[in-house]
């Protein structure tokens, strides 16, 4: 039984004779492992933590803010701040905090029997 969906959905059930479909891609089996372990939560706090220590999501915010000023708060959904506002936050992420980040994602897949 195969079972794709979000990257955030619980662990893979087991097929019908006992094993984990062999289709999945390592991608999908480390995020199985995050999930099934907290550690996707613990990443996403410290996430949060960092890009609001940096300002980031101060930045954010006033992006947001100015994106409405300009078009007119009833021209504005919130898809169009979305598509506006993603580009710009995901290329705006201090390296810092990537790398940060990116060493515990490291230190958790050392310490985790894949």
């Amino acid at each position: 039984m195969l079972w794709r969906g979000s990257v955030n959905r619980p662990p893979t059930p087991e097929a019908e004779d006992g094993r984990q479909d062999q289709h999945l891609s390592l991608q999908e089996i480390i995020n199985i492992k995050l999930v099934e372990s907290g550690e996707k939560e613990r990443l996403k706090e410290l996430l949060r933590e960092r890009l609001i220590e940096c300002g980031w999501r101060d930045e954010m915010k006033e992006l947001c803010r100015s994106f409405v000023r300009k078009k007119g708060k009833n021209n504005v959904t919130v898809e169009d701040l979305i598509n506006v506002i993603t580009p710009k936050g995901r290329a705006s992420v201090p390296d810092s905090v990537k790398a940060e980040l990116l060493q515990h994602i490291r230190s958790f897949l050392g310490s985790a029997a894949l």
